[in-house]
């Protein structure tokens, strides 16, 4: 990988990792939050899509230590579609993601076809920025009022 694909994964995963736990949020928005307005919207969220779809398992050989990232520590499945369907990506992967939200108190519906889909209303978010740049934000407006 490149030095930028490793940092455009990097934080994906990050924030990602943002998501707070019963609430989920789109391929979109995540894009939008790491400031990836481009003329291909629909191309940058995919690129979201692709890091999750990498994301690796950790490692269970005592010997070998675990990624950084792993589908472990960053709430994948808290990423669906801007419709609030969760995509298939893989025989049985839309029904463990969905089984996966559920366990964490989020309603998803299963419609006559098989579709999964989640109240965007209801369980959705979407903050302006990331709670971390708010906090950054914020820290950084406390110290300019401070004399040395």
């Amino acid at each position: 990988r490149s030095e930028e694909a490793a940092a455009w994964f990097e934080a994906v995963y990050s924030a990602v990792g943002e998501i707070p736990r019963g609430r989920v949020t789109s391929y979109g928005h995540i894009a939008r939050l790491l400031g990836k307005h481009v003329a291909d919207e629909l191309r940058t969220w995919r690129q979201v899509g692709v890091c999750l779809k990498h994301l690796p398992s950790p490692s269970t050989d005592s010997s070998r230590r675990s990624a950084r990232w792993h589908n472990g520590n960053v709430p994948w499945q808290r990423v669906i579609n801007a419709k609030g369907a969760i995509s298939p990506r893989g025989p049985g992967s839309a029904a463990r993601q969905a089984a996966t939200l559920r366990r964490e108190g989020v309603h998803v519906e299963e419609d006559s076809m098989g579709v999964f889909s989640v109240d965007l209303g209801r369980f959705g978010w979407f903050p302006d920025e990331l709670p971390s740049e708010e906090a950054a934000s914020s820290e950084d407006e406390d110290s300019e009022g401070v004399e040395d």
